[in-house]
């Protein structure tokens, strides 16, 4: 009787090692692959094109050649490794080059790269300084961009997005741009500037590339800096995120166009839904909360999170 028990417990105990070991074997085998993905990329860091360097030179910058550290390097690898399973196999077709500079007025552009064949290529240039921020400062320096503050304001916006690298942001964007572009994911526009119609994304939340729909869109959100081009008082801060609770969009930089929305909506509900990382915006007056919002507890938000779904098949 007791080595009946003994053998059946040793059976137990065999097939909880055996799930075990399965586990291990295809984790390891899974993050192999991903390190081996990334490193595959990282090959592909070279200068930036010379017509994106000639659009910086025009606007009056100064732009040069980043040559990334060992460490930097690292931080690339391991915002490449996370990327959704969709940005991956599209990155490994489809991106040519990925570039950074010093002396670069935006934080990072997506620009098609033309070749002799009829493949859509990409590069993605960055702005070197963000390798030396987390995610939380990049995310609250920008969003302040927004604002004009007076001597006497009160008020205070910050982000809380945890401690990863602002790479792994700013590169999950931009790849989503390049998936985007690939899969006309959102409606892209033809030789005269026509399009067929919305897709599932944009259904009922856009009129044009870059118009939102009227029952979405509220006159505060209209003067904000992506949409107006002009900064506003900080003051307003309020009753800005108070109407961005209204509607489907995850940042403020969503409002800029059809793009960006879903650009900022993959990269938030990936860091949010998928990493388990914080996202707040946090309107503080006089040091005390005013406002919160956390586009992944938005409603209107979530209810586009089907669409997003694809991007882990």
């Amino acid at each position: 009787m007791q080595q009946k028990v003994f053998k059946k417990s040793k059976s137990k105990t065999m097939t909880r090692k055996y799930f075990v070991y399965t586990f291990l074997s295809l984790f390891l085998n899974i993050t192999n692959s991903n390190a081996q993905q990334s490193n595959a990329l990282t090959e592909r860091i070279q200068p930036a094109p010379e017509s994106v360097f000639k659009k910086f030179r025009d606007a009056g910058m100064d732009p040069v050649e980043h040559q990334l550290t060992d460490m930097e390097r690292q931080k690339l690898n391991n915002a490449i490794a996370i990327l959704p399973p969709l940005h991956q196999k599209i990155l490994k077709k489809q991106l040519h080059s990925i570039s950074f500079m010093d002396n670069m007025p935006n934080t990072a552009l997506t620009s098609p790269f033309k070749t002799s064949d009829s493949v859509k290529m990409y590069n993605i240039t960055f702005r070197a300084e963000i390798l030396n921020q987390t995610i939380s400062e990049w995310t609250t320096w920008k969003e302040n961009t927004c604002y004009v503050k007076s001597a006497d304001n009160p008020y205070q916006v910050i982000i809380e997005a945890g401690n990863l690298d602002a790479i792994v942001y700013v590169l999950l964007h931009e790849a989503t741009h390049v998936v985007d572009g690939a899969l006309n994911l959102t409606p892209h526009l033809d030789e005269k500037d026509a399009w067929a119609g919305s897709t599932a994304f944009t259904q009922n939340v856009w009129d044009k590339y870059n118009k939102p729909s009227e029952n979405v869109i509220s006159p505060i959100l209209e003067t904000v800096l992506f949409r107006s081009g002009k900064p506003i008082a900080i003051s307003y801060t309020p009753e800005v995120y108070k109407a961005i609770l209204k509607t489907p969009f995850v940042s403020l930089y969503s409002t800029a166009s059809w793009y960006e929305d879903l650009a900022e909506a993959v990269t938030i509900y990936h860091l949010t839904a998928k990493m388990k990382q914080p996202y707040k915006v946090i309107v503080l007056k006089n040091g005390i909360q005013e406002v919160l919002y956390e586009p992944g507890k938005n409603k209107h938000v979530k209810k586009r999170h089907n669409y997003l779904e694809l991007f882990y098949k």
